[in-house]
Formats: C-alpha cells, sequence, structure tokens
C-alpha cells in the first residue's frame, strides 16, 4: 500500500465513525466527504498511471542504501536510516553479514529488496546447466470433505478416478481433510479427525 492509500483509507474509516458516533448529525455529512476522497484517489491513481514525472512525487523513488557493496552514508542520513535498522532489514530477508550483500534497495513501499554478492547467493539449477521439470500449480482435490469438481474436470479426472486414489490412503473422499495432486502427478491427502 502506498503511503497516500493509507491515508485516505484512514481518513475514510474517520469520515465514516462522526455520523455513526453522533445521531444529530445527517448520514450525508459522512457520505459527501468519503465520496469526495474517493474520486481525489480515483484521479490520483489516474495520474500515477499516466505520469512517470506525477508517480515520482505521489509515490517517491526507490533508494539504494547499499551500492556495489558499500553503505551509502548520504542516502542513509536522507531515508533516516540507522546501520541497525538496516541490519534487521537484512536479516529479515535472511542476510545475516553486510559483506555479503551487493545492493539494498528501501522500495517505496518501506520494503527491503537485498541482492547478494554473486558468491554469496543460493544456487539454483540454472547455475548447473539443469533444466527442472515443469511442476504446474497443485490443485485441490477436496477440502474438509467436499469434493472439488471444477478442479477433477481442470487436470482431465472424474469422481472414480479420486475414489481410487484415496482409498489407497484407506478413506473416501468425503472424510478427507484435504487432497491435492500437483503437476508431479503427486497426490497429498489428510483424514479429518477421527476418521483415521
Amino acid at each position: 500500500m502506498q503511503p497516500f492509500e493509507l491515508v485516505v483509507a484512514i481518513m475514510i474509516a474517520d469520515l465514516a465513525s462522526v455520523p455513526m458516533s453522533d445521531t444529530g448529525i445527517p448520514i450525508t455529512n459522512g457520505i459527501i466527504p468519503i465520496l469526495a476522497l474517493l474520486l481525489i484517489q480515483l484521479i490520483i491513481s489516474i495520474i500515477n498511471l499516466k505520469s512517470i514525472k506525477g508517480r515520482k512525487i505521489i509515490c517517491g523513488m526507490p533508494a539504494i542504501l547499499i551500492y556495489r557493496g558499500k553503505i551509502d552514508e548520504k542516502m542513509m542520513k536522507k531515508e533516516k536510516f540507522t546501520i541497525n535498522e538496516l541490519q534487521e532489514r537484512l536479516r529479515q530477508n535472511n542476510v545475516f553479514n553486510i559483506g555479503d550483500v551487493e545492493y539494498a534497495i528501501l522500495e517505496t513501499s518501506g520494503q527491503l529488496t537485498v541482492i547478494q554478492k554473486p558468491e554469496k547467493r543460493n544456487t539454483i539449477p540454472e547455475d548447473f546447466g539443469i533444466l527442472p521439470e515443469y511442476e504446474g500449480i497443485p490443485y485441490d482435490l477436496v477440502i474438509d470433505g467436499k469434493i472439488m469438481h471444477e478442479n477433477l474436470k481442470a487436470i482431465g479426472r472424474d469422481y472414480n478416478w479420486l475414489l481410487k486414489q484415496v482409498e489407497k490412503f484407506k478413506i473416501k473422499p468425503e472424510d478427507a481433510l484435504v487432497v491435492t495432486f500437483d503437476g508431479k502427478g503427486q497426490i497429498f491427502c489428510q483424514a479429518k479427525e477421527g476418521k483415521k
């Protein structure tokens, strides 16, 4: 959430509470300012979408706190960011040594994006020239004993197939807490309490 969106949300809540707390105030005294705020928010959103300069003014720009492994003290002071806060945010990103960081970017949302030095990054299959198999997304086939027929249809299966798969776990689909089917064809099944 951008800062102006947060302010608008707080103001709407405050304006809505005024006519509710005092029955002597007409409800229109709350609705009109709320509609005006929503209109202003819509206008700001359109400016944000259409204009790069407007976006810089409204949302601000990301700030690079660590550039090529070196802490930018001027930017830290400008953003009122202490070394302790920087270390805390790095730990939240599973980085425990400032020396492992190539770039740290303070986003406009307040989140810190961390890019580690190449030798400190986690390895991925591409580093070894390995192309992993496509996994796809897992589908929920049963949730709390309710069969998800649309998901069965999406994977090209039917109730009889589901019944055979779940019987391997010695339960019926209706007795399952959850049954999922992943892109590799593996089934996860857990029975409801008392149905084991």
